[in-house]
């Protein structure tokens, strides 16, 4: 990465960068036709949240160790802490639409509530949206009615039109979203299915004792998706997230080991990668409605 990180805790910063007019503190509508600068090479922290509206292809970006080519009608989102480098092509004047909010925008509305659920803020670049012509209508709508609010004088409503016309946008791009995933059926099957294949190893070589419980982020990785990507995807596919796989494998592997074996409690919590026994209890009776020993008495006496 670039060694001069730009540290982008301000609209205004962003606006600098690009030459564009500020007429708001705490957030722009931003297209890049109308910049009077173009950064060729750019590294940037981001303080506030962004999504781009990619209308030529421009460039590449870099986020993390994954890179992906910016092509046509695709939108990639930002969220604070996010770190990205950006480099773009010579030879082409940047066509890019979005928007740029501070977290302080959205303090206080129903939006600030409820903006971790929008997961696709932590989604690879490479797990970028891909709209159709009609989708992408539907994104330009909610960022001209939020550069109208901008455009407007301030007044009491302010707040609240913007902040609901920006969450109406990130609506349409999680249903965008749930979209790709199913018309991607078949490499979400495959993805589904090295997972399984994945959890099943983790138990029968053992590396539950090594490495102790597994964490969605470990097959994520596997996979190479991000956790969040992949586990919408599961979840969209399956009707269940990545995390109850992982209880379900470690109910089912207990159970055989409380019938299968004359093994404490104690020590099957311990070859379950479990800390503490209290915390395989509460997992078990979380699942099953009763103790390991409880469900072991009662098995074992039918």
């Amino acid at each position: 990465m670039n060694e001069d990180i730009i540290k982008l805790d301000t609209v205004e910063v962003y606006n600098k960068l690009f030459g564009l007019e500020t007429l708001h503190p705490l957030v722009n509508v931003i297209d890049l036709s109308e910049a009077t600068r173009f950064p060729k090479h750019l590294t940037i922290n981001y303080g506030v949240y962004a999504v781009y509206l990619k209308e030529t292809k421009c460039g590449d970006i870099r986020y993390g160790r994954q890179t992906y080519d910016y092509q046509e009608g695709t939108i990639v989102c930002f969220a604070p802490g996010q770190i990205t480098e950006t480099v773009l092509n010579d030879d082409i004047k940047p066509m890019a639409k979005g928007i740029l909010f501070h977290p302080d925008l959205i303090k206080g509305t129903s939006l600030g509530q409820e903006i971790k659920s929008y997961t696709f803020f932590s989604y690879n670049s490479k797990e970028a949206l891909h709209l159709s012509d009609e989708e992408k209508k539907n994104i330009l709508d909610c960022l001209d009615k939020v550069k109208m609010e901008l455009l407007h004088p301030i007044d009491k409503l302010s707040k609240r039109l913007i902040s609901r016309n920006i969450q109406l946008l990130l609506d349409y791009c999680m249903r965008f979203y749930n979209r790709q995933f199913i018309t991607r059926t078949e490499e979400n099957k495959d993805i589904l299915s090295k997972f399984e294949t994945l959890l099943d190893d983790y138990f029968l070589n053992g590396k539950i004792q090594t490495e102790g419980l597994p964490s969605v982020k470990y097959f994520a990785e596997r996979v190479f998706l991000s956790p969040n990507y992949f586990g919408d995807l599961i979840k969209k596919t399956t009707g269940k997230t990545p995390h109850d796989y992982i209880q379900n494998k470690i109910i089912d592997t207990s159970k055989e080991l409380l019938l299968g074996t004359q093994k404490t409690v104690s020590q099957i919590a311990d070859e379950l990668g479990f800390q503490y026994p209290q915390h395989f209890n509460r997992v078990f009776k979380k699942n099953m409605g009763i103790s390991p020993n409880e469900y072991r008495k009662i098995q074992t006496a039918r």
